[in-house]
């Protein structure tokens, strides 16, 4: 779910006609310039979910076999040595013995042993459902802290501010680029030092198109993580009790991801960006 049309927007002019009469049509990388439009028709999802959902594929994209998995530890654990991610492995899987466990998929990469320990699903769930009862015994506290986080999480303002100061910069450069080779067509200039002039924009460009592409992540990033903040406060609104035994669809609404250390100790991510740390025990 990548299409801006999910959300009301719409990008024109993605493709382009290389030949009328042969109708040759090709997608457009930059032969022609594209167009943004906000709002162009009614939106089929909220842009808090879309925002949300472009985070999500956006962080998992390199890992992407990870999610073909259906258990819903797949893509959640990481490996707190190599930041690896955690894969399934069954043990023998042919005899009464068959054990699923969890391992990190870098393990022996490279001819280097990676260090943390394998983790079985019956460590994983007890650990997490004590991380949980952390949280909702001082649930009220909790819910309270974040709410007052919200309004300025929903506000980026300062970012779009901070984003087009570096767009100016980033044109303003280009600008300067095309007449520095303009006036190199006019009149004849010392090569060395229009090469190095021209080296140093060029330096400068990257690095402004860096800092562009960072400053372009972080405004949907932020509101990714607002809304991810404002669906586990309504979750964690609706538990009474501390919880006793493993919930599916509260881990998959809950947590962000689990990082396994060498002793162990599970940190879990919450999707509020919480963490809390708890040792990996086998259920009784």
């Amino acid at each position: 779910m990548s299409n801006e049309k999910y959300k009301g927007d719409a990008l024109l002019q993605k493709t382009y006609t290389v030949d009328f009469l042969n109708k040759t049509i090709r997608k457009n990388k930059g032969e022609l310039p594209k167009y943004y439009i906000e709002n162009s028709h009614p939106a089929i999802i909220d842009p808090e979910t879309f925002d949300l959902v472009q985070n999500e594929i956006k962080k998992r994209q390199p890992n992407r076999r990870q999610l073909n998995s259906n258990s819903p530890f797949a893509a959640k654990l990481i490996c707190g040595e190599c930041g690896g991610y955690y894969g399934s492995k069954v043990w023998h899987s042919n005899s009464k013995y068959r054990n699923q466990i969890w391992q990190c998929n870098r393990k022996y990469a490279d001819g280097k042993f990676c260090e943390t320990p394998y983790i079985r699903e019956d460590e994983l769930k007890p650990a997490f459902i004590k991380a949980v009862n952390q949280i909702l015994g001082d649930k009220e506290r909790y819910i309270t802290s974040f709410e007052e986080l919200l309004p300025l999480l929903a506000d980026t303002s300062e970012l779009e501010t901070e984003l087009e100061k570096l767009q100016v910069e980033h044109d303003s450069i280009i600008n300067r680029m095309h007449c520095h080779i303009e006036e190199n067509k006019r009149e004849i200039q010392d090569q060395e030092e229009y090469n190095r002039r021209d080296f140093e924009m060029a330096e400068e460009l990257k690095k402004l198109k860096t800092q562009l592409n960072q400053m372009k992540d972080k405004i949907p990033e932020q509101s990714a993580r607002k809304e991810k903040i404002r669906r586990f406060l309504d979750e964690l609104r609706q538990m009474k009790n501390l919880i006793t035994e493993f919930d599916e669809n509260l881990w998959n609404a809950t947590i962000e991801l689990v990082t396994v250390q060498k002793d162990k100790t599970l940190t879990f991510t919450f999707r509020d960006g919480t963490e809390i740390s708890a040792k990996a025990i086998k259920a009784k």
